[in-house]
């Protein structure tokens, strides 16, 4: 059974930083690429970031660019995000997910953690 569990969220000031994690079980973490999505209220699903298996390779939503950082432990089968230079537009619930490829379609979510930036 796939577990995929996310951690880190809270409150914090505008400006602000934050590091979400995500601990992984029952899958063979290296073997997929990994994702940050996030969902505001009453907005859709929204990618932030997504990193190859290796880590090599990152990608980023534009609002997000040069603010966070997406790293992943594979050792440790653990995703990370650092997030800085927090903005109240990035409050949002942000969900883990797991994907063979960057790009290719999520097989596996965590059920999330809340981020709310406060002005």
């Amino acid at each position: 059974q796939v577990e995929m569990e996310e951690s880190g969220g809270g409150v914090v000031q505008a400006g602000g930083s934050l590091r979400l994690s995500c601990t992984v079980s029952g899958l063979p973490f290296a073997d997929y690429a990994m994702n940050w999505i996030r969902q505001a209220p009453g907005k859709e699903r929204e990618g932030v970031s997504c990193i190859s298996r290796s880590g090599t390779t990152t990608l980023y939503g534009d609002p997000v660019k040069g603010r966070f950082t997406i790293s992943r432990d594979n050792a440790k089968n653990t995703l990370y995000l650092q997030m800085n230079d927090l903005k109240p537009e990035d409050t949002a619930v942000y969900y883990c997910a797991a994907e063979r490829e960057c790009g290719d379609g999520m097989d596996y979510w965590g059920k999330g953690t809340l981020v709310t930036i406060s002005s």
